[in-house]
Order: C-alpha cells, then sequence, then structure tokens
C-alpha cells in the first residue's frame, strides 16, 4: 500500500545518467546525473553566441551554457510563507523536523563521492529509502508538503525538506536558524542510501549506539544532546515506531491527528522543557537505581511522558550529562548549542550549488534585542519610528507615534522649578489646586461686571 501511494505522490526516477549524457554535452561525464538535470528541478540557461558562428570557427567565441543556482530563492521564500500556512492549519511541526532530519541523517563522513555519502539530497522521497523502517509514517509528511512543491517547482526537494524542518523550529518558538540553501537533488532511486544508517530508539547500549551513529555523521557529544532535545517537539506512536502509548491525557484530544505519547506536556512548543522533564524524572522517580536502562520501558503503564532509553542515556553517561543537565538550567545555552547543531545537521553530505549556498534573509546582523541601544535623541525619535515596519513589531501594524511636547518646543528650555513653585502659588491663590477645577468666586464676578459697566457709561456721558 506504501508502494502505491508512494508511486502516484512521488516523481518518477529519471532517465539513466547514459540518456541524459546524450542530449547534453559530451564533456560533462560524470559519476551521476549533473545537477543541472530538469529532474533535480533545475534550469538551463544558455547565453548566444558573442560572435558569429564564422567568427567561432576561427576561434574567436564558444557557445556558453551556463547552470543556474539549484533552486531559486524568491521561490523558497515563497514557499516558507505557505509552510508557515500549513503548520498553522495541520499541527505538522514535529513530522516536518522528522523528514528533514532523515534526509540528511544518513550521511557518512567517510565516503567522499556525492551521493553515495548520504545525506540533504532529497533522496527521501524515493520508496526506495521511504520504505526503511526508521522511515515510518514518513509518507504523510510528503503527502503534506508535494502540493508546495508542485507550487514551486524551480526548489529542490533537498531545499524544501530543510526548509520545513528549520520553519517547523522557529514557528514553535525555537531559535532562529543559520540556515543555507541550494541543495542539489539525487535523480534516481539507485541513488538512495542503504538501510541502517538512522538511530535506534531502542538499541543494547544506548549511549554507545547514539555516539555509533552520529560520530559516523562527524557530531560530537555536545550536538548529540543539543539534537536530542528536539524531543521536546511531537510524540512517538507504536504502530510507527514501535514505542509509547496510544494516547496519554496530554495527547487524546490533539491538536492535530490525536494520540501518541509525547516526551513533554506543551508538546507543539520548541524550549527546554524535554531536559526539565528529564531531569525531574530522574531525580524524582528512580533515584534509587544504578542506572535508568535498567528500568522496564514499554511497561510503565503510569508514565504519561515518554522516556525512551536513548533519552535515558542523555543522563545517565557522564560526558552526556554534563550538557543534558546545562540545557535543563538555561534555556538561552540550548537555543544557541540547537541552532548551531540543526544548521550543520541540514548540510551533512550536501551538494551545493552555488558552492557556497545562499542564505534567504537579506540581513544576517545580530537581532536588534541582542544590542544595547541608547535612547535616542529627539530628532531620531521622528525618523525611528517614521521608519517602523511590521517586522519591528512583532508582526503587529505600525503604532501612531506617541505625542512628545518638547518634540515641538523648537529648543525652548523648560521653565524652572522656582517659576512652577510661583504659578502654583498664584493658582492656589485663587481657590484652585492641581487635583480639582477653580471654583468661580460670583461676588468678585459681579463687582468686576459692574465697574465695566460704570467704566463704559462715564465713557458714554464725555
Amino acid at each position: 500500500m506504501a508502494e502505491r501511494l508512494a508511486a502516484s505522490l512521488l516523481p518518477a526516477a529519471s532517465p539513466s545518467p547514459s540518456a541524459r549524457r546524450a542530449t547534453v554535452a559530451a564533456a560533462a561525464a560524470a559519476s551521476f546525473p549533473s545537477p543541472c538535470s530538469a529532474r533535480a528541478g533545475l534550469r538551463l540557461r544558455s547565453r548566444p553566441p558573442l560572435f558569429s558562428q564564422k567568427a567561432a570557427g576561427r576561434g574567436c567565441g564558444l557557445r556558453v551554457v551556463r547552470c543556474m543556482a539549484a533552486s531559486d530563492a524568491a521561490q523558497l521564500k515563497a514557499a516558507r510563507e505557505d509552510i508557515k500556512e500549513l503548520l498553522k492549519s495541520t499541527y505538522c511541526h514535529p513530522i516536518m523536523v522528522r523528514l528533514g532530519w532523515h534526509d540528511s541523517g544518513t550521511y557518512d563522513k567517510d565516503i567522499k563521492d556525492w551521493p553515495q555519502r548520504g545525506g540533504a539530497n532529497g533522496s527521501l522521497r524515493f520508496d526506495a529509502e521511504l520504505s526503511h523502517g526508521a522511515n515510518a509514517g514518513l509518507i504523510n509528511a510528503l503527502k503534506l508538503i508535494q502540493p508546495i512543491k508542485d507550487k514551486y517547482p524551480g526548489i529542490t526537494y533537498a531545499d524544501l525538506f530543510q526548509l520545513a524542518s528549520a520553519t517547523a523550529i522557529e514557528e514553535a518558538g525555537g531559535p532562529k536558524l543559520p540556515m543555507k540553501y541550494g541543495r542539489v537533488d539525487v535523480t534516481a532511486a539507485e541513488q538512495c542510501p542503504p538501510e541502517g544508517r538512522l538511530p535506534d530508539a531502542g538499541p543494547r547500549d544506548p549511549a554507545e549506539h547514539l555516539r555509533e551513529v552520529f560520530y559516523r555523521m562527524g557530531l560530537d557529544d555536545k550536538e548529540i544532546v543539543a539534537l536530542s532535545g528536539a524531543h521536546t517537539l511531537g510524540r512517538a506512536r507504536p504502530d510507527r515506531s514501535g514505542w509509547g502509548k496510544l494516547e496519554t491525557k496530554y495527547t487524546k484530544d490533539g491538536p492535530g491527528e490525536p494520540g501518541g505519547q509525547s516526551w513533554t506536556v506543551e508538546w507543539l512548543k520548541f524550549d527546554n522543557s524535554y531536559f526539565k522533564e528529564m531531569k525531574l524524572f530522574f531525580l524524582n522517580e528512580i533515584q534509587d537505581m544504578k542506572f535508568l536502562s535498567q528500568l522496564p520501558w514499554k511497561e510503565q503503564k503510569e508514565q504519561d511522558l515518554l522516556v525512551l532509553p536513548t533519552d535515558a542515556a542523555l543522563f545517565e553517561d557522564p560526558s552526556f550529562k554534563v550538557y543534558a543537565e546545562k540545557y535543563a538550567d538555561d534555556q538561552e545555552a540550548f537555543f544557541k548549542d540547537y541552532g548551531e547543531a540543526h544548521a550543520k545537521l541540514s548540510d551533512l553530505g550536501a551538494k551545493f550549488d552555488p558552492p557556497e549556498g545562499f542564505s534567504l534573509d537579506d540581513d544576517t546582523s545580530s537581532s536588534p534585542s541582542d544590542e544595547k541601544t541608547e535612547e535616542p535623541t529627539l530628532v531620531a525619535v521622528g525618523a525611528a519610528v517614521a521608519t517602523a515596519t511590521a517586522d519591528d513589531n512583532n508582526g503587529a501594524a505600525p503604532q501612531p507615534e506617541p505625542f512628545v511636547a518638547a518634540k515641538y518646543s523648537y529648543g525652548k528650555r523648560e521653565l524652572s522649578d522656582a517659576m512652577k513653585q510661583k504659578i502654583r502659588a498664584e493658582y492656589e491663590g485663587f481657590g484652585g489646586s492641581p487635583d480639582k477645577p477653580m471654583q468661580s468666586n460670583y461676588f468678585l464676578n459681579i463687582m468686576i461686571l459692574i465697574a465695566g459697566l460704570a467704566f463704559l457709561t462715564s465713557l458714554l456721558g464725555n
């Protein structure tokens, strides 16, 4: 069933390398299909000859074929907005993170050739890799993301998978990730990596297994623990991973499709709750046990939050524990290390075009909240407010400029304290006060009116 569904959803395998070489220049003989292949979502753009054919025959010029970037930056930005809307309507943050991770997590640093080395190359879209045991359920992620790929044909699957993963982290409240794009797609199912490169949740020696898998990718202990913190999102389902309960009090009502067992209470919020929950579990529930791995993991009927053997290893292994406890106490440190580790994981094994990749964020400087700013002068206040955009107000519409009387005083100095006291004394002498309006003196008003009338009468008599 999965194969038929995948076959209807995913693109067919592209022509063989020999067939492609028959249609491109003979000099483009490579071990694997060219990244300029139309199947890889790329386009060929040829520049017209600078000289006539006769001039070219004399060696004065040659026809130039130029390959554009693997993905179009404008289309990637538009796709990111569509992904945000998809996340809001389907709450698919966890499975999008898993999609990006499982496409890149097959990387082997000891294999130099692309794409045999695995990694972020879009190979997960093929049923040959999608059917791996560790990828159970990811067909649902592809069904969600495929319409966006159809809408934006100028981007690669490899970029789209990593874009969806990073956007899901950020939209769930996680850190801004320093991502780059331009990944080239593999073009045939034969280029998929072999099964067995992804982590197992319940190995015989969890800590050793984590190191075996992540060291193979070139990651260290700190990065292993930081990346494990992404379990703050999502749920495990017994029909996919073989772990977790059918439902708990935290998952029985959704949001999204109900069921499964989560690692945290708020399993759609990215923070350091995973480490906090693990630390409490370790201290309160099993502090009298020497090894967490002795627990009967699948028989914890009273446990609403999930703890896998590989999770427990983070507080059992001395090296892992240093980072796990640090992240439980310091969310800012966790966000920093996670952001760097996630970006590194998303680049593993990728072949970039252009080779250095490109960023979707035009302004790579630090955010204003990270910098100490001085209070602006009166002249600068108006300019700052006038140039404010919706992004300066966390997505809200620009706020009206507050009225500041001193701004329109033309540089005149404020009244002195002595003058203020004198005015106050005179004001109170007439019966007024700062807390209530001055009351009228009817007798005085009548006397003033009579005096005025007498003065006018005398003028008329004269």
